[in-house]
């Protein structure tokens, strides 16, 4: 990267590296609960909002109704997620925790919360602040 001068460029090079990163820590902690990383982002989701259907799902994981589907066919042969058509309109699926992803929902979520957080912890609490504030930012641009 010595050899890069435009700090745009070096910008998105360090934010790749340093994502990547984070992507394989990440998921290495997800393993000792038998999560992926998709898995994990359904069972956060879910844990504060349930009875949403595939498709509102689909939309704040930012992935395709066709993935969401057959993540969630994998999660509820685990017995994690519950599928249950929606009262009014039966082409739609509700999602729901099942009591075993509840209980490892409350597991797994708040430590792998203070997992990311320690990761974080290299950068002061006004570096995070600015980090967000310049990551959203870009990412609104982007839209």
């Amino acid at each position: 990267m010595s050899g890069v001068r435009n700090p745009g460029l070096l910008a998105w090079l360090y934010m790749m590296r340093v994502s990547n990163k984070i992507h394989r820590t990440s998921a290495d902690h997800l393993e000792k609960y038998d999560l992926t990383a998709a898995q994990f982002d359904v069972l956060a989701h879910l844990s504060v909002k349930e009875g949403i259907s595939q498709q509102a799902l689909s939309e704040r994981l930012l992935v395709t109704k066709g993935n969401v589907c057959g993540l969630i066919d994998r999660m509820e042969s685990r017995g994690l997620v519950s599928r249950c058509s929606h009262p009014e309109d039966r082409r739609l699926n509700l999602l729901y925790l099942t009591e075993a992803g509840k209980a490892l929902a409350a597991r797994a979520v708040p430590a792998h919360e203070e997992f990311l957080e320690r990761q974080m912890q290299h950068l002061s609490a006004q570096e995070q602040r600015n980090l967000y504030t310049l990551l959203r930012d870009l990412d609104r641009s982007l839209d």
